[in-house]
C-alpha cells in the first residue's frame, strides 16, 4: 500500500539522488536543485540546467537500494524546537507547486512509512510492546486519513473547519491542511524523518509483528489519535476537531484504577485536579521510561505533566494579538467558558479593553498563549499583583487517544500491546487490514 508525504515547503529544494532515479525517461543521479520558476521549474543536476514542468517526480530504479535526501527539512515547525535537518528517505521524490512554493514529496510504502514515525514519534529503544502499540495506532490513523480523504472527495462534501462572529472565533486544525498529498511528516499528523530514525531491530520486529494490524470498532479502521501525555485524563475527539463522536475516543483515566468521582468539566474540580499531582500512569520522572518516549529535543521540555507559565499583562496582550491577529486591547481577564473531559479548555473568553472575544478550539487557545503552542489547553488562570497572568497546566499535546508517555509507564509495568490499545481505545479491537 502507497502513500505520499509532504517533506518540506520552500521555492527551492537541494536533493540529492542516492542510487539510479528515473524521471520523464531519463536517468538521474547525484546532487540536485529545484527552483520554481514561471511556468514551472529550474532543474539544475551534474548535467546541467534546464526548464521543467510541475508536478515533477524521480522513482527509483531499485526501490530497496535507492535513497534520496532532501537539504534543510524544517523538523518541528512552531514548536521551541524547530530546527533544520538533512533527511533521507526511500521511495519515489515528487515536487509540486503550492501557495507559490515548491512541496517536495514522498512516495513510499506504508510500512517502511512506520519504521521512520515509529523511530521519530519516540526512541527507537523503546520496549517491544510500547513500538507494537505505537506501530498499531499510526498504521490506523494513516489507514483512517486516506479512507476519510476518498469519503469527502466522493461526496464532495465542503469541510469547514471554522466558524468566526463578533463574538467568537472557533477553529481545529486537521486533514484540510493537506489536499495534494496524503499526510505532512511533522507534528501536525505524524513525525517521519526518513530511514535516518530506523535504526533498530526492534523497530523493525515491533512493524513486522503488527504487519496490517489497525484498531477499528465496528469494523471501521480508527482514527486512531495520540498525544505525548494526557495529563492523567484522555479527552473526547469531538472536543478538539470536528463534531463528530468517535465512542472509541472518549474520557479515559490513565489508571489502573479508574476514580469516576472527578468530573473536569466543572471549574471547582479541574482547578483542584490541575494544581494537584493525582496517580496515573503519565504521572512519572522515571529517565528510563521517559528516554523511551522522548527524544533528544523532546526532553528539551522538562515538566509535562503538571507545569506552569507566567505572563506579564502588557505582555500577554501583545502575544495573543502577534498569534491570533486579533486586537484586545489590553487583557483584563482570562474566563473558562467550557471544558472537556479531561479539564482542557474547548471555549476561553478573552477580555479586553477594546474587545471581549470568545476563543477555541485547544489549538486555537494553545497557539493564543505562546509563540511556538502551549503544552496543553489543560490550564486555570490566576493573576498575580503586577496585573499579570499565570497560567496553571497540565499534560502536554491534545490528550486524545493514547497518552504516550502513560503507554510506555505500561509497558514498563508488563502490560501487553494489546492491552495498552484496550486501555486507550475502549470497545474497539485489533483487526488484519491486510
Amino acid at each position: 500500500m502507497k502513500l505520499s508525504v509532504g517533506i518540506m515547503f520552500s521555492p527551492t529544494i537541494s536533493f540529492c539522488l542516492k542510487g539510479a532515479f528515473e524521471c520523464a525517461g531519463e536517468r538521474f543521479e547525484g546532487q540536485g536543485t529545484v527552483k520554481l520558476a514561471e511556468g514551472g521549474a529550474v532543474l539544475t543536476t551534474v548535467a546541467g540546467e534546464r526548464k521543467v514542468s510541475l508536478p515533477l517526480e524521480f522513482t527509483p530504479v531499485d526501490y530497496e537500494s535507492a535513497e534520496f535526501e532532501l537539504q534543510d527539512v524544517v523538523i518541528g515547525i512552531n514548536f521551541h524546537w524547530e530546527r533544520k535537518e538533512n533527511q533521507s528517505f526511500r521511495g519515489a521524490l515528487r515536487f509540486i507547486e503550492e501557495d507559490e512554493k515548491l512541496t517536495a514529496i514522498n512516495v513510499l510504502d506504508i510500512e517502511d512509512y512506520l519504521l521512520s514515525v515509529i523511530s521519530s514519534e519516540m526512541s527507537a529503544t523503546s520496549s517491544l510492546q510500547l513500538l507494537k502499540a505505537h506501530a498499531v495506532i499510526s498504521r490506523s490513523w494513516l489507514i483512517a486519513q486516506i479512507e476519510k480523504s476518498a469519503e469527502l472527495e466522493q461526496a464532495k462534501a465542503d469541510y469547514k473547519t471554522e466558524t468566526r462572529t463578533d463574538d467568537e472565533y472557533v477553529r481545529w486544525f486537521d486533514r484540510e491542511d493537506h489536499v495534494n498529498f496524503d499526510v505532512c511528516a511533522d507534528d501536525h499528523c505524524q513525525r517521519y524523518q526518513g530511514i535516518n530514525r530506523a535504526s533498530t531491530e526492534v523497530v523493525r520486529q515491533a512493524i513486522a509483528e503488527t504487519r496490517g494490524e489497525v484498531v477499528a470498532y465496528n469494523g471501521k479502521t480508527c482514527d486512531a489519535r495520540f498525544s505525548k501525555c494526557c495529563g492523567g485524563v484522555a479527552e473526547r475527539f469531538e472536543n478538539v476537531w470536528e463534531p463528530v463522536v468517535h465512542p472509541y475516543l472518549t474520557k479515559v483515566y490513565d489508571a489502573a484504577v479508574e476514580d469516576p468521582s472527578w468530573d473536569l468539566t466543572v471549574e471547582e474540580q479541574a482547578r483542584k485536579w490541575i494544581t494537584t499531582s493525582p496517580e496515573a500512569f503519565c504521572n512519572t520522572t522515571d529517565a528510563k521510561v521517559l528516554s523511551e518516549v522522548l527524544n533528544s529535543y523532546d526532553q528539551e521540555t522538562q515538566n509535562f505533566y503538571r507545569w506552569t507559565e507566567e505572563f506579564t499583562q502588557e505582555g500577554l496582550s501583545d502575544l495573543i494579538r502577534e498569534r491570533l491577529g486579533i486586537d484586545f486591547g489590553t487583557v483584563t481577564d482570562l474566563i473558562p467558558v467550557e471544558r472537556g473531559v479531561s479539564g482542557r479548555l474547548i471555549k476561553l473568553k478573552v477580555v479586553g479593553t477594546k474587545r471581549t472575544m470568545t476563543i477555541g478550539k485547544e489549538l486555537i487557545i494553545r497557539k493564543a498563549f505562546s509563540r511556538s503552542h502551549l503544552y496543553s489547553s489543560a490550564f486555570v488562570v490566576d493573576r498575580r499583583e503586577d496585573g499579570g497572568f499565570i497560567l496553571r497546566g497540565a499534560g502536554w499535546g491534545h490528550g486524545v487517544g493514547l497518552c504516550q508517555i502513560g503507554a510506555a509507564v505500561m509497558g514498563a509495568k508488563g502490560y501487553n500491546y494489546r492491552e495498552i490499545l484496550e486501555h486507550y481505545f475502549r470497545g474497539a479491537k485489533i483487526e488484519k487490514k491486510y
